[in-house]
């Protein structure tokens, strides 16, 4: 008898305190208390900026210094993964695929989501007010208008004094 493929759960990570969170609650609730046997396949997702993107417009001689952006965009990609791997094996989570797609956060989640025909998108969300998000957009409002899955944006307590 074949066994049926898990759904699947993507979580977006990147360096923020948010999406650690994020990561954290998912591993709490979905994989941790089943142990060997979670109810989903995992799947981490970085979006690494483009060089470019991640320059701006810098304007002449810009050129010059996209090799070493790349390289630290490299280097803080790696370092993400790395501490996304390392936080799910303190939670016994070791079977994780983790991906690292270059471009936009709101497009490479929508893609992987999309790609690997998830269930479920696990974002954070970093609170901003209505005008920053204006600005600055929203990675996590955007997702759940566009991913053709379930969106769950985990907000991180705020801390009452």
């Amino acid at each position: 008898m074949a066994t049926a493929e898990k759904p699947v759960m993507v979580v977006g990570i990147d360096d923020s305190e948010q999406s650690n969170y994020a990561l954290e609650w998912t591993l709490d609730h979905f994989f941790a208390p089943f142990g060997s046997n979670p109810p989903f396949k995992l799947i981490l997702v970085h979006a690494k900026p483009t060089p470019s993107s991640a320059v701006g417009l810098a304007g002449p001689g810009a050129a010059e210094v996209l090799p070493f952006v790349e390289s630290d965009l490299r280097r803080i990609a790696a370092r993400v993964v790395e501490k996304a791997k390392e936080f799910c094996a303190t939670k016994s989570v070791n079977d994780v695929l983790v991906e690292v797609m270059e471009g936009d956060a709101r497009n490479v989640l929508c893609e992987t989501v999309e790609k690997h025909h998830a269930s479920v998108l696990v974002v954070g969300s970093h609170g901003y007010g209505a005008i920053k998000r204006a600005v600055l957009g929203s990675v996590s409002d955007y997702c759940a208008h566009h991913a053709h899955c379930s969106v769950m944006i985990v907000k991180k307590p705020k801390i009452k004094h």
